[in-house]
């Protein structure tokens, strides 16, 4: 849809121009085009799953274009690499220790991990996580359900039941110590919402403390806490944090005893999704399913 709008829009010659391809390096339909009309390609590696892919050509090229530094980035994540190597002892590991504790929650009936933020440049981060965990380790009726919320946005939605609900959870808190900008409450003479105690506060400072107040009430509330601490919220220290989950999610994945590398699961609706949609070769599927219905 998007190569035919381009086309149509800027012309063919353009387009072969203007179209970039990340694909696969011989195979598949995108690859077959790129050849054809001569477009600019990046390869996806073959052994690299969609959820493990932001460090390569997948996600480095939009993040590019977006106007982000992803030499910053790579630099994170290979400082982190260096710092969770299979050589580096398990005290000093971080992703090795993330992956044992979530686990031995886990095996406490902890089945649920809530990744929480207080930063709304935080939330698509959040998502990513979501997947990446939920498609390594949900198999074989296993898996800690991942969960996310964008804090303080959702205390008073998941908060009520984060507090008080089913004990089968545990929260890890992403925390950014040090804000790039710097905004200060002001101070309003009526006082008509009794605020001017916070008259000449950082609004990081507030948010700060609400993150540790409701840390502290979470976990007097019986929830166990998690704090990721990052220095800054930018390209390097993002790079870092890709890195420390995606190492983590496959140390964490075989201490549950399953392939974290693999997504059997995710074929079965895509076999239904084709058999009801009339795909050529799902014949007996769609009849199947025309009997179930």
């Amino acid at each position: 849809m998007l190569k035919k709008q381009c086309e149509q829009q800027r012309g063919k010659e353009t387009a072969r121009k203007v179209i970039v391809a990340v694909t696969d390096a011989k195979k598949g339909a995108a690859r077959t085009t790129a050849d054809k009309e001569g477009y600019t390609s990046f390869i996806i590696p073959d052994n690299v799953g969609g959820r493990f892919s932001v460090l390569t050509p997948v996600g480095l090229l939009p993040i590019a274009i977006a106007g982000f530094d992803i030499k910053a980035l790579i630099k994170g994540a290979a400082d982190m690499e260096a710092a969770t190597g299979v050589n580096v002892p398990f005290a000093e590991n971080p992703s090795a220790q993330y992956a044992a504790v979530r686990n031995v929650l886990y095996q406490e009936g902890k089945k649920i991990e809530i990744l929480a933020n207080f930063h709304p440049k935080l939330h698509y981060m959040n998502e990513w996580w979501k997947q990446l965990y939920g498609e390594s380790e949900g198999k074989e009726l296993k898996g800690i359900f991942p969960a996310a919320v964008d804090l303080t946005t959702d205390l008073h939605s998941m908060g009520q039941w984060i507090q008080e609900g089913e004990r089968s959870i545990f929260e890890t808190v992403i925390s950014i110590e040090k804000p790039e900008h710097e905004l200060l409450f002001p101070y309003d003479e009526e006082n008509l919402d009794g605020l001017n105690f916070l008259a000449g506060k950082r609004v990081d400072e507030v948010n700060k403390m609400a993150e540790l107040g409701t840390q502290l009430a979470h976990v007097d509330g019986g929830v166990p806490n998690l704090r990721i601490s990052l220095d800054r919220l930018d390209e390097y220290n993002l790079g870092q944090l890709i890195y420390f989950f995606e190492l983590g999610c496959g140390i964490s994945g075989l201490l549950l005893g399953v392939n974290p590398f693999n997504q059997p699961g995710v074929e079965a609706y895509k076999k239904n999704m084709f058999a009801l949609l009339g795909k050529p070769g799902y014949e007996k599927e769609s009849e199947a399913i025309k009997a179930r219905l």
